[in-house]
């Protein structure tokens, strides 16, 4: 077998720093063979500068959206920016298909490796064929009046087909998950939580005030939307308990989560999360900064996330609410608004916990044999990547 080496300033594991006394050592395929002692490593080690570090994992995405970039302006808000994605997508299919393409060539460079990607439609099939990334792919639905619930999960369910197609376990890789609270029915709830090989979800979480402030209360600018949509919610009541558990009891104790942007999530949602009554096996806290930056949000209280040892992964979304589909650069927005962050707990959240979040840990995620995670090295203030494998 032919091997190749590498060693830099730091090398990170996945969850830990070794020095540059250590030697990573893959396949020229990229399995990891092994990190040993510089001095039992041999010849034809390639010396780098930077960190060593396992590829990016996206958690969440849009890609079928990349048509979309610089067409919404920034800072509209939350209800303008939905109502414009909404109206807006709508393209001719070689624009579409070539701006996925491209979205995906820049992913790659990037360092990312794996991509927890939302999926409306299936417009991202063909480009996925080609099997340049992992991908785990969340066929959204929505649906916010009852009686539509069947119908909204059938079409659903025609686009999963066509993402099943490609693998040989497609629940292994293809999931159906609800949009966000307010824009699901509870009887489309049960539809997708019951959905068989349904063990692992995601939802768009507390992404704005407007959002808890509908959820609990029945009031705000979330109306507007509503209105725009031609939807009729006389019908709805605001929710006894808080926005978080009143969606958490839909789904599973089978089930993993992953719980996406949470700009609004507060100490009182912790707080009941920290009591460990959920109905859910595993949560995950996604963060998307740039993306929020984009559509004039907050960003998550990343310290409060912290203090209750949540579950942090790190995804870009779209190119609708974003300028790149960077791993690393969202990075650097979390370090630029919380400059105590060392980088390991950043490196750790966009390597091995959404690995974890993606349940593809034991591909990707980190420096151990057997796994092909891609090899980056990352200059030391986090500017700039490169891929070496």
């Amino acid at each position: 077998m032919n091997y190749r080496k590498f060693t830099a300033d730091h090398l990170f594991t996945g969850s830990e720093w070794l020095s540059n006394d250590f030697v990573l050592i893959t396949s020229t395929e990229g399995e990891i063979i092994d990190i040993v002692p510089a001095a039992a490593a041999g010849e034809g080690i390639t010396a780098l500068t930077g960190i060593l570090s396992p590829g990016f994992v996206n958690c969440h995405c849009h890609l079928e959206l990349s048509h979309m970039k610089g067409v919404i302006p920034e800072k509209t808000g939350m209800v303008d920016f939905l109502v414009r994605v909404i109206q807006q997508r709508g393209f001719e299919g070689g624009i579409i298909q070539k701006a996925i393409e491209e979205a995906e060539d820049s992913m790659l460079q990037n360092g990312i490796v794996a991509v927890g990607d939302i999926c409306n439609t299936p417009n991202t099939v063909e480009q996925k064929k080609k099997g340049r990334l992992l991908y785990h792919n969340f066929i959204e639905t929505m649906g916010f009046i009852e009686q539509s619930a069947a119908q909204r999960f059938d079409a659903s369910r025609a686009v999963y087909e066509q993402f099943a197609r490609l693998y040989r376990n497609p629940a292994d890789s293809n999931s159906i998950v609800p949009h966000a609270p307010y824009s699901v029915s509870p009887a489309l709830f049960q539809m997708i939580t019951h959905f068989p090989g349904n063990h692992l979800l995601t939802i768009h979480s507390q992404e704005s005030g407007a959002e808890r402030e509908f959820i609990e209360n029945g009031t705000g600018d979330f109306h507007r939307l509503y209105q725009a949509l031609g939807i009729d919610i006389s019908f709805y009541k605001p929710r006894s308990t808080g926005s978080l558990p009143a969606y958490l009891s839909h789904f599973l104790p089978n089930q993993s989560l992953i719980l996406v942007h949470n700009t609004n999530t507060n100490k009182e949602d912790l707080e009941y999360i920290a009591k460990g009554d959920l109905p859910v096996a595993n949560l995950f806290f996604c963060v998307c900064p740039n993306a929020n930056e984009y559509i004039g949000n907050p960003l998550p209280d990343i310290n409060l996330l912290r203090q209750y040892q949540a579950a942090i992964v790190v995804g870009t979304d779209s190119l609708a609410s974003n300028h790149q589909l960077s791993v690393l650069a969202e990075l650097q927005t979390i370090q630029r608004q919380f400059p105590e962050l060392e980088k390991r707990e950043l490196l750790q959240w966009a390597t091995l916990n959404g690995a974890k979040a993606l349940e593809l840990d034991d591909v990707i995620g980190s420096f151990e044999t057997g796994k092909k995670p891609g090899v980056l090295v990352i200059d030391e203030q986090l500017s700039k990547v490169e891929r070496l494998v």
